[in-house]
């Protein structure tokens, strides 16, 4: 019997295993929360718990779009069994306690974690020229008014300072009778360190609202090590002599808006401000025979006026006035940061009715929102997309699509999770009215930071010049 051409079997097709977005998010997550980056953790003897099923039971219950605490971790708890196949702790109760207790060893290891990858994974927008870009600045996040909370954030002897007992005896009398306002709710204050280049954030300071923000940057430069020409940008807030000390002693650099709060000198020892070159040497420095900064002073004019900035960088080949003006508008990038946190992400009024929790809900929000930052970016790189066009918004919706649909096979391509965070940019429309509400007040006296006080040096402080010199 002869061969029969033309009627092969066809080939037999391999089955292959359909993707669902859990997959997609759990590679994700485990790109960031690797395995092995948590092996020198210390625990408790009888624990049983994984450091890194925690972080992500951490990080999952900070996604979820739920009003309670409660309702959220039921979520995260069931996300995490059916993506990694265990849960670190059945209730919430002994999540916030393991949290509260290992934060201090998890989140530094986690936070070096991101750190690196923000840098491998987009390196031609981690440094600006030579510059490593850090901006600085705090807000506030609201807390339930719990007597826990109150007597852990808000303002101490509310109304029982001098200036409010003396009211009475004030000679103008509508200021006199005027009522003092509310005590000021209980609310955490965050001191935020943010990457100007990869607009996402690099570490933070928490504390009382009636925290300095400048004593918890000079907290943060005393106590963790920055990279080589990093460069940090802030407000006229984050100003005076004993900061900039510090910066510099940490072996950075720095650019700062200044206004009339600030005096400088000008032609002293070879220093003229016709170089751009003034003096920054108050009263207690003299004093105690510390040496002046030697400073750069700048005119930037804008759309809205001049503004005055100051640098230690004293030569313009390593600090141009051309990247000075690149640079700072970027510094503005934090408020929406501070946004993007508290009204994009919803964490502007916290939940926790314990104080201690209420830093663990701040913190690992933090942490999970930048984790989803760094994905986007993550992906959207590969696109040529750079970061500055990243929707935090879309972002969100994207994890948050992934979460509701993980067990979902991703036949349509526009429901891949992979897609819908490689899509998540910012429209390229043009704005042609104002971003002003029509019922906000037009105030008359509008703040803003005027131009710094710029003395000529007296023959006093010029003695004390020559002899501070002679001296070293």
């Amino acid at each position: 019997m002869g061969v029969r051409h033309g009627s092969r079997k066809p080939a037999r097709q391999e089955c292959r295993p359909t993707q669902v977005n859990g997959d997609l998010l759990r590679r994700a997550v485990d790109w960031i929360v690797a395995d092995d980056i948590f092996s020198n953790v210390t625990r408790h003897g009888n624990t049983t718990w994984c450091p890194k099923l925690l972080v992500v039971l951490a990080v999952f219950t900070a996604w979820m779009d739920a009003k309670q605490l409660t309702k959220a971790f039921e979520k995260a708890a069931t996300l995490s069994q059916e993506l990694f196949n265990a849960v670190a702790f059945a209730t919430f109760q002994g999540l916030v306690r393991a949290l509260d207790r290992y934060s201090p060893q998890l989140l530094p290891i986690l936070w070096a974690r991101i750190q690196s990858l923000m840098e491998l994974v987009a390196p031609r927008h981690f440094r600006i020229g030579k510059w490593l870009p850090l901006a600085a600045d705090g807000s506030r996040c609201t807390t339930p008014r719990t007597r826990g909370n109150e007597q852990a954030f808000s303002a101490k002897n509310y109304g029982q300072g001098k200036l409010a007992k003396s009211r009475k005896k004030w000679k103008n009398k509508k200021r006199r009778s005027k009522k003092l306002g509310e005590p000021v709710k209980p609310q955490i204050w965050l001191t935020l360190i943010w990457h100007m280049g990869l607009k996402l954030p690099w570490c933070w300071k928490t504390g009382p609202s009636t925290s300095s923000e400048r004593h918890h940057f000079m907290d943060q430069l005393k106590s963790l090590i920055f990279q080589k020409n990093t460069l940090f940008c802030a407000d006229a807030g984050f100003v005076g002599y004993e900061l900039w000390s510090t910066i510099l002693d940490s072996g950075a650099s720095f650019l700062i808006r200044v206004g009339a709060n600030v005096r400088l000198l000008k032609d002293i020892g070879d220093f003229r401000l016709g170089d751009g070159i003034v003096l920054l040497w108050p009263k207690d420095a003299r004093r105690k025979k510390l040496p002046p900064l030697v400073l750069r002073l700048l005119e930037v004019r804008g759309e809205h006026g001049s503004m005055y900035l100051v640098t230690n960088v004293l030569s313009e080949k390593e600090l141009s006035n051309a990247m000075i003006k690149r640079l700072y508008p970027l510094r503005w990038g934090i408020e929406l940061q501070f946004r993007a946190l508290k009204q994009t992400f919803g964490r502007g009024k916290l939940r926790s009715r314990n104080p201690d929790y209420a830093i663990v809900e701040l913190e690992w929000s933090l942490v999970a929102l930048a984790m989803i930052q760094l994905i986007a970016i993550k992906e959207q790189i590969v696109l040529d997309i750079p970061p500055e066009k990243t929707s935090v918004a879309r972002a969100i919706s994207a994890v948050r699509h992934a979460i509701d649909t993980w067990n979902i096979p991703t036949s349509r391509r526009r429901d891949s999770f992979q897609v819908q965070i490689r899509t998540a940019v910012k429209d390229d429309y043009q704005r042609q009215s104002s971003k002003k509400a029509r019922y906000h007040a037009n105030y008359k006296d509008k703040p803003h930071a005027t131009k710094p006080i710029v003395t000529k040096a007296t023959s006093a402080e010029k003695e004390e010049y020559r002899m501070l010199n002679r001296a070293a």
